[in-house]
Formats: C-alpha cells, sequence, structure tokens
C-alpha cells in the first residue's frame, strides 16, 4: 500500500528504517513481512525495557510494586505516563488493536527467526522526568489538562496517519504547541537518541529500525549527520534531569522557622503566641494533606492517616504524608491482579479514581502535594505571626 512505501526508508544498503503507527494492524504486519523478506542482521525496536516488559505481562503490577513506586517517590511520573499511554490506547481500542502490538510484533518475530534484538528507546521514566523537569507550572497544566479532561478528538483514520506524512507532522506538532518544553524532550531529544542508539549497533550487521512513524523523519535527519557526532550525544541525553535544590531548601527551611519561631515564643514567654503557632503548623498541614487525599477519593482512613503524618512529616523534607497514606490505601484497599490489569488498561480517565492501582497513586501523589501546600502556608502564616 501506498502508506507502507512512505513508512519504509533505506538510509543505506544495510540500514532501513520501519515508521510505524503504535494502534495499527496494518504496522504489525508490514513489521513481519519486513523481517522476513529483508532478512536483517539485527532488529532495533523503540522500546525500552521496562516498556517490553509490561507488553509482555501487562497484568504484573502487584502490591509489591505499589510499594516500590511509593517508596521511591515516582507515583506522580507512573500517573503522567499512564495518562500518556491512554490517550495512543484510546486510538488502538478503536481500531481493534492493542497500542504496541507491532513493536512487540517486531520482538517475537526476530525471536522466532533467530535474530538478535536491540531495545534502542531512552527509559521511559528518564523520558518523563525530563519532559516534568523542563516544564513549567502553566505547560504542566495544560499537559494535564489535555490528557485527562480534554474530550475533543478529530476523526481521524489509521490509514491517514500512516499514509499522509504531512497529517503526522501537524499532529507531532500540535502536541508540541501544547507543551513546547516537553516536546523537545519527548520529540527532539529521542529522534536524537533513537538515532544514536541506531549508530551504536551498525556493527552488527544489516539494521532493520522499528519505529514510531512520527519519529521517522527526525531519525532520519539525524542518521544523515556525522555519526560520531550523533553517537557522542547518547550519554547526555541519557541522564536523569538534575533536581532542583530549591524546593528541598524550602521545604528544609519551613520547619527550621518553626523552629526557631517557637524558641523565640519561649524565651519571650509568650505562650498565646506558641499555642497560636502550632495551632495553624497542626490544622493547615492536616487539613490541606487530609483534603488532597479526599479529592483521589481515598479510603476515610487513609484521609485520616495522611492528615495525621502530615504535621509531623512536615519536619523532615525527606518524607511525606502521601506515603503514609498511599501505604494505608494499599492496605485497606488492596489492588487485585484484575485491578493492574484494567489501569493498565486504562480506557477511562474514571479509572484514577475508580480502580484501586489508579486510587493508591492518586491518594500518594495528591497527599504529598496537599501535605506540600500546608506546610507553605503554615510557614507563612508563622512568618506575619513573628514579624507582627
Amino acid at each position: 500500500m501506498g502508506g507502507e512505501k512512505m513508512n519504509v526508508i533505506d538510509i543505506d544498503g544495510g540500514l532501513r528504517l520501519i515508521g510505524t503507527a503504535h494502534i495499527s494492524s496494518q504496522s504489525v504486519n508490514l513489521v513481519k513481512d519486513q523481517i522476513e523478506a529483508w532478512e536483517p542482521d539485527v532488529v532495533a525496536v523503540e522500546l525500552c525495557q521496562s516498556r517490553l516488559s509490561s507488553l509482555l505481562e501487562p497484568e504484573a503490577m502487584g502490591s509489591e510494586d505499589l510499594l516500590k513506586i511509593i517508596g521511591e517517590g515516582r507515583s506522580l511520573m507512573i500517573l503522567l505516563q499512564s495518562a500518556l499511554a491512554a490517550q495512543q490506547r484510546k486510538m488502538g481500542l478503536e481500531s481493534g488493536e492493542v497500542p504496541g502490538a507491532e513493536l512487540l510484533a517486531a520482538v517475537t518475530a526476530a525471536e522466532n527467526s533467530g535474530v538478535p534484538v536491540e531495545l534502542i528507546d531512552r527509559d521511559v521514566v528518564i523520558t518523563l522526568r525530563r519532559a516534568w523537569s523542563k516544564m513549567g507550572i502553566f505547560e504542566k497544566w495544560r499537559v494535564l489538562n489535555a490528557l485527562l479532561w480534554d474530550e475533543d478528538e478529530e476523526d481521524v483514520t489509521i490509514d491517514e496517519i500512516l499514509g499522509d506524512s504531512d497529517l503526522l507532522s501537524s499532529m507531532m506538532e500540535e502536541a508540541r504547541s501544547v507543551a513546547p518544553r516537553a516536546g523537545e524532550v519527548l520529540i527532539d531529544e529521542r529522534d536524537a537518541f533513537l538515532a544514536g542508539r541506531i549508530q551504536q549497533i551498525r556493527e552488527k550487521g544489516k539494521v532493520l529500525a522499528v519505529i514510531g512513524a512520527g519519529h521517522l523523519t527526525g531519525v532520519e535527519e539525524n542518521l544523515r549527520r556525522p555519526s560520531t557526532e550523533v553517537a557522542s550525544e547518547l550519554a547526555k541525553l541519557g541522564e536523569s534531569p538534575k533536581k532542583s535544590n530549591m524546593p528541598k531548601l524550602v521545604m528544609g527551611a519551613i520547619p527550621l522557622l518553626l523552629i526557631g519561631a517557637l524558641v523565640w515564643m519561649g524565651v519571650k514567654g509568650d505562650v498565646d503566641e506558641l499555642m497560636q503557632t502550632a495551632k495553624i503548623w497542626i490544622f493547615l498541614n492536616a487539613s490541606l494533606a487530609g483534603f488532597g487525599v479526599m479529592i483521589a477519593r481515598g479510603h476515610p482512613i487513609s484521609i485520616i492517616v495522611g492528615a495525621i503524618a502530615s504535621p509531623i512529616t512536615s519536619l523532615n523534607p525527606m518524607v511525606g504524608a502521601g506515603w503514609f497514606a498511599g501505604y494505608t490505601q494499599l492496605k485497606v484497599a488492596s489492588p487485585t491482579g484484575k485491578d493492574a490489569q484494567d489501569f493498565l488498561m486504562l480506557d477511562e480517565v474514571s479509572l484514577f479514581w475508580k480502580n484501586r492501582v489508579g486510587r493508591v497513586l492518586m491518594v500518594t501523589a495528591l497527599g504529598n502535594m496537599g501535605s506540600a501546600a500546608g506546610a507553605i502556608l503554615a510557614g507563612s502564616a508563622i512568618i506575619g505571626l513573628v514579624i507582627s
């Protein structure tokens, strides 16, 4: 078909690119046919190990995984990853194909033919962290709004997507217009990273690279650059973003401010102000943390635990009240294997709240956000009290 020809590019005799739609059975067949006809020495696939694992075992997320996510503070990243995947998955369900099926088909077909497989995409968590760290507050809001609440969808068919390179470009640019700095990470950086990984494995023989059609033009352009230049960028592109010390400094300064205010009032013998300060700290921390868990539709016990923990955990920036609330939610409403499978399908936004896996993640993330907001507001109120 015309679309298939447009999405197969020979860089030279030893490197062929296939541009696929992650939601198309047509792409699945194209990948299988190309592996059989072209007989590559290695098949490079636009996957990282974690994405491959989720394709192979979509129901594998269990209680231990959730505990690890909570403990490592990755709840927000997992929620963002799920929301991004949901948009692609919605189209896949409508087209009758599971998103990423053509990538899994490439892996399976290569293994059946005894051809080595190389995973060439950057780890999805690193990509999300780099995108999140580059976005400002308003850009983050636009992304979350577009992913979770914007229901406007254009009536575009899979054949149109595969067969019209201009349409593909316009769709990518539309995504970039919502979040330009995130687009730089999700599109431009990954184009360069994919090209760099492909250059790394060129010495292994004929390479058939299976990548998303939206990355086809960018990867091809990068591969036309000097190979040493492209490969040299890999290390930098593969780094997790350095976390800003400012949030930690702010959250660390707040308990010091509280302790200093309490000592100052104690020295002055002002018992009334001392009690008022303590009440402000406890009330704002507890109420906003509890409110965050409530918005996530957490269990009443999780709301209470988050509210009780917040005034204490806010004194230590290394610990979050949402962690305790999330752990409690995990225990009082433990997800089943079916919950994990349904959440990873995420065919409706309401699963963030209705599904037990989604609710644990939401409780953790929103509990931490509420607690942080409470600590900041309480610190500001205490400053005003001390100054007055």
